[in-house]
């Protein structure tokens, strides 16, 4: 039995360790073998980034209660872990209710993106956070204002219309931390 059993187990664990299948990759390509139509698939594609999207700054967001030193920042901080858990958990509704697989953990891109902040601390982490939080809401109110505009799923489309707002606000903030840790 021994003999069966270790075989079996350095095989498992040699495909756990193995596997460097990026989260948001697979579910891609998980929903564009669900969805033949292109048109679908650029609504999974959005969905797909906006999923992860929102989960890496909600990470970033518990990151930054910790590593922070800012007043501004750590509130700005938990804005972030409130609204975008909020349409996460919006998003993963809609999702299932559309058979969309979304990822459930950050794909090796942003993973990195939050190492490198994870080795921050105080004033540094402050300015690295307020910096990446505002490129990071223009390119999200790009994306969310493309798929409101040309989106084919008309319930994605009107998720992506109604978070518009709730991304400029994030912007709008960002911008006013990033500079009270950038002053002039």
């Amino acid at each position: 039995m021994k003999k069966i059993i270790l075989p079996l187990f350095v095989i498992v664990i040699a495909c756990a360790c193995g596997s460097s299948d990026d989260s948001k990759k697979v579910a891609n390509e998980d929903n564009k073998e669900k969805f033949d139509s292109t048109d679908i698939q650029d609504d999974t594609k959005f969905a797909v980034t906006a999923a992860e999207g929102g989960m890496l700054e909600v990470e970033l967001a518990k990151l930054a209660l910790t590593n922070a030193s800012s007043p501004v920042i750590q509130n700005f901080a938990k804005m972030m872990i409130d609204d975008h858990s909020k349409a996460g958990e919006e998003l993963k509704t809609l999702a299932a209710q559309k058979n969309i697989t979304l990822p459930n953990v950050l794909s090796n891109q942003h993973q990195d993106d939050y190492s490198e902040l994870a080795k921050k601390k105080g004033a540094d982490f402050d300015k690295a956070y307020a910096s990446y939080m505002v490129k990071d809401h223009k390119e999200d109110i790009h994306a969310f204002t493309k798929q409101a505009e040309k989106g084919k799923d008309a319930e994605l489309k009107n998720w992506a219309a109604g978070k518009i707002p709730v991304l400029q606000h994030h912007l709008d903030k960002a911008q006013t931390a990033d500079s009270t840790v950038h002053p002039l």
